[in-house]
Order: structure tokens, then sequence, then C-alpha cells
């Protein structure tokens, strides 16, 4: 992996201990988007370019907006809330278990675009995908064809959660839906 796969790794880590540690909730939403950000480039360092446009969108963008929508709308804390003393033995176990899972996990992982592998020395299913798209649902892109119709509930239900998320910002700034 390149300095900049670790640069990124070690970003993304920080804003989320950042995210889980700090008590002030502005600072929060504030760190939750710059890890959303950071996810997002990952996502697009590992050629998931539509993962990364959905993650930038609605992680960095309408979660963060609707959550500072939120705060804006409702009363923060009392300063005694604000600083609150954080459980060690939690953050303890949460470290131990990125720790247990780094090991496992990063052993096993392949470099971006290596042809060894799983996904390419069992392309019986990619290459299914890429050969029958067409001739299965008539799109012509491949990446659309499978979102729209081999993976069409899943879409949809990815809808029904932005339409409500929609709905829920309405609510929040008290706006009517019919004007």
């Amino acid at each position: 992996m390149s300095l900049f796969a670790y640069s990124l790794a070690v970003f993304i880590l920080a804003t989320a201990v950042a995210t889980a540690l700090f008590r002030d909730v502005l600072s929060v939403i504030i760190v939750f988007g710059a890890y959303s950000l950071g996810m997002a480039i990952l996502y697009t360092f590992l050629l998931a370019p539509d993962v990364a446009m959905t993650e930038a969108a609605i992680g960095a963008g309408v979660t963060t907006l609707l959550l500072l929508l939120t705060i804006a709308r409702t009363t923060r804390p009392s300063t005694d809330r604000l600083r609150e003393r954080i459980h060690l033995p939690a953050v303890a176990v949460v470290g131990a278990f990125v720790v247990l899972l780094c090991t496992a996990v990063l052993p096993e992982m392949y470099a971006v675009g290596v042809t060894d592998a799983p996904v390419w020395r069992n392309a019986d299913v990619t290459q299914y995908y890429i050969q029958n798209t067409y001739n299965d649902t008539r799109v012509q892109n491949a990446v659309t064809s499978v979102l729209a119709a081999y993976r069409g509930f899943d879409t949809f239900g990815e809808a029904v959660v932005v339409f409500a998320a929609g709905v829920s910002t309405l609510l929040v700034l008290k706006r009517e839906v019919f004007a």
C-alpha cells in the first residue's frame, strides 16, 4: 500500500475515534463529516466510485447538513454535560477490538487491481454480469444494470432511506411539504 493509503487510514481512524470521544455535539458533527469525506476518498481509492459518490452525498453532505440543522433548531446541553468523563474501559475494549480486527483483516487484503484476488480467480459471477447484463436488462451500463435490476430491492431500500431523510429534514425545519 502507498503512503497515501496509510495516511488516509490513519485519518479515518483518528476521525472515528474523535467522533466517539468528543462530548461537544457540534464538534462531533463536524468531525463525523470529515470522517465521511475520508471514507468517500477511500472508496474512490479502492475503485468504487459509485459507493464513494453515495458516501460523499449522503454521509458527508446530507447527514451532516441534517445534523447541523437539527442542532440549530434545538438547544445545546449545558456546559456541565459537555465535560463528562470518558469511560476508559470502553475505550480499551474498542481499541483491543480494532487491533484484533486489523491483525485479522490486513494480512488477507489484496492490493487494488491485483488479478490474484478471488473475484478474478473465480470470475464466473463477474463474467456473467459483464456478458449478460444487456441481454437480461436491456441496460448498456453494467453498474447501472446491477444497481437497478439485479439489486433492485436493495436500491429501492436505499431510496426509501433517502426519502425518509428528506421528510425528516422538512419536519426539523418545520416546512410544509405541499406549499
